[in-house]
Formats: C-alpha cells, structure tokens, sequence
C-alpha cells in the first residue's frame, strides 16, 4: 500500500486522538492567539490556507472587507480536524472545518464557538463518490468489501458515506465491510485511475477537473442525499471572542460580504480574483484548477449558523456512540452575535 493513504483503524486512532484535547490543552495555547495584551485587541490573525485556492478569509481581506484587520498565513491545513486543532491550542485564531469534527471537539469540552459558516454543499459545490466508468459497483451493497479514498476520517466524506449506507438498506455490521481509507485530495483521481481504490470522494475544483478528464462516473453526492446545507464553519476560542469582541465582528462580517460577493458576481470574475489572489501571494502554486471553479455553497445567507447544521452530526455521533446523546445542544456550538451582514 502505497504512503499516499493508511487503513481505516490506524487512522481512525489518529483522527481521535487529533480531537481528543482536553479543555487545559485548550487553555494553555499560546500568547500570541490571545488577546494584544493591555486591553488591546488582536489586529493580526493567524491562519492556515489551503494550497492552490482561495479561502473566504483571503477573499475578503483583498476585497477590502476586514477593515484593519491583516492575515498572517502561517502554512496550510492538511485537514479541518487538523485546523480547528491549531485554533483551540491557540496556534492560529480560528480554523476550519466540517460541522461533526467541530461537535467532536467540543464534546471534549474544548472551549470553543462557531462563528460563521465558509462551505456548503449546493448543486455546484459537492463531494461525490465516483467509480471508474467500467466499475461494477453501481449500489451501496456493491460497496462492501471495498475500499473508499477520503481526505479525511470521521469528518464530512465518512458521515456522508455512513448515511448513504444506512438509508440503502446496510445494517451497520454490513456497513463495517466497507474501508474508508486517507487519500490526499489532489492524489483521489490518480489512485483511483490506478485502481488502488474502487470508490475516490471528489469536490470542487478537483472534482471538476477529474470528470473532465473522463473515465469516471459518480455513484452518489452529498447533494443528491442532503440537498442544500452549510457543512462547515469558522471557530475561534471562547476566550478569544470575549477578549476581542470588536475584532471578532469585524472578522465575521467581513467574511460574510465575501460569501456574499462570490454568490452575486459573474463567476469569471471571482475566478479572476482569486488566480490575482494566489498569484500575488508567492507561495508557487498553480492556478490552472481555479478555472473549475462554481461555488462556496454556503446555503445561508452571509453564511449564518443554523441549528440544524450542527442537529445532523449531533444525531450522527450519537448513533455511533462518539459523543452522549443529549450532551451537546446545537444552539450551544454557535453564535450569529458577531455577523453584521445586513444588519446595516
């Protein structure tokens, strides 16, 4: 097997040991993702980015959205899990990711909030499952004992898989059958060409680039099984909301006028800025995937939190035993306080 992905008990251990942090770890974090000190607020927000794209943050810090505000790229994420880590230890000032990996770590009483939707799933921006054109597997019980190739487990592609499956009718000993193993989004297409996999999760640009280049066919899509949803927020620690507020705001609204932007101007123009955006900011990235782009498929508008985005992953990790049922509420993971978008 080749580096490029693991097995799904190894790295099943090492996603819940990424969130298993406790509420010290939390508290512990570092000085510099607190507050400026003498009752000065944060002006300069670390973050990580993700290579070849755009993220809202960046957006709108070029569209003239975060006021004095500036970002400080300190590298990239190589997942959400992984960033919203970086947040709560206080490395960065706030991170990303798939809803359910934000209930999971707060259910490990992480001291932390959602603050603004950034991802979603809409008829442009989806994960689908895709199998090579000549595969045999064409329903969810052709999936077991086969292997499926995420960016991630326990996050987005392995909730939406499990889901599929349990409303096709597979009991969850059946559904054990399946193998959910790591892939680096930009390696799915190749390993699965090369049929290391039998089933690749693909989205947005990469997504689009892999079915233009042909010989693939999608079995299902978060779209086709979910509809319309935000799948993902921005969090930033409990302390850091309270000792910055006015940041915070700032922050938040602007990121709202981006998703906002990008949803009502002419894509070829949001494609021109984000190619200007990663072409100014030197990090030797290629452009060429940003021509895919559709969307962010943030369903709210100015990307506020509803509960039933986090109600979903609530029940999910209740049914499989990762959280209590009942220990979490959704109105409790998220607050709408700091987004100003048409609020005047």
């Amino acid at each position: 097997m080749p580096a490029a992905f693991t097995s799904t008990t190894t790295s099943r251990r090492q996603f819940l040991a990424l969130l298993g942090i406790s509420a010290a770890a939390v508290s512990c974090g570092t000085a510099t993702a607190r507050s400026g000190g003498s009752g000065a607020q944060v002006k300069t927000l670390k973050y990580q980015g993700s290579v070849g794209a755009v993220t809202l943050p960046e957006l709108a810090a070029d569209l003239g959205y975060l006021g004095d505000l500036t970002l400080e790229w300190v590298g990239n994420t190589i997942s959400g899990p992984q960033d919203i880590q970086s947040a709560a230890t206080g490395q960065t000032h706030f991170g990303g990711a798939f809803n359910g990996a934000i209930v999971k770590l707060a259910s490990s009483k992480a001291p932390i909030k959602a603050v603004i939707s950034y991802y979603g799933v809409d008829e442009y921006s989806y994960s689908g499952y895709y199998v090579l054109e000549d595969s045999p597997i064409r329903s969810a019980r052709d999936l077991l004992g086969k292997k499926v190739g995420m960016n991630t487990l326990g996050a987005h592609s392995q909730a939406v898989l499990d889901i599929y499956l349990s409303r096709n009718g597979l009991a969850k000993a059946d559904s054990s059958k399946v193998e959910s193993l790591v892939v680096p989004p930009v390696n799915t297409d190749q390993v699965l060409r090369q049929k290391q996999i039998d089933v690749g999760v693909l989205g947005g640009i990469l997504r689009d680039k892999a079915v233009a280049g042909g010989g693939i066919r999608p079995l299902f899509s978060d779209f086709d099984l979910l509809g319309k949803f935000s799948a993902g927020s921005y969090i930033m620690t409990e302390r850091f909301i309270k000792e910055n507020p006015d940041t915070v705001r700032t922050f938040v609204t602007g990121v709202a006028k981006a998703i906002e932007w990008a949803r009502t101007t002419p894509r070829e123009e949001v494609i021109a800025r984000q190619t200007e955006i990663v072409k100014k900011r030197g990090r030797n990235e290629d452009t060429a995937t940003l021509q895919y782009w559709r969307s962010y498929g943030v369903a709210e508008t100015g990307g506020r939190i509803e509960d039933k985005e986090f109600q979903l992953w609530l029940d999910w990790l209740g049914e499989r035993g990762e959280i209590k049922q009942g220990q979490l509420k959704a109105a409790d993971l998220y607050t709408n306080e700091f987004n100003g978008f048409g609020k005047g």
